[in-house]
């Protein structure tokens, strides 16, 4: 099982905080988030972003990282104010 925490915008989008979702170890990254997105559909436009920040158990990944049950990711949107 792996936690999904979502914030600021990409919360406001899909309407939670967080998205638990069961993956097989060696899972890159991206397929996992497609996955999730196809369940979740205001998530899509958010992962189509350059900007859309990933974290994987606090360390920022790449879309190629491969998950191991029990990972916690982070999606983390550009900020803005001031």
């Amino acid at each position: 099982m792996v936690s999904i925490h979502l914030f600021a915008g990409v919360r406001e989008a899909v309407g939670c905080e967080r998205v638990e979702a069961e993956v097989a170890a060696g899972t890159p990254l991206g397929d996992l988030l497609a996955r999730v997105a196809a369940d979740l559909p205001a998530l899509g436009p958010w992962l189509a972003r350059d900007d859309l920040l990933l974290a994987v158990n606090q360390e920022f990944r790449g879309r190629d990282h491969l998950i191991e049950d029990g990972d916690e990711v982070a999606l983390i949107p550009p900020v803005s104010g001031g």
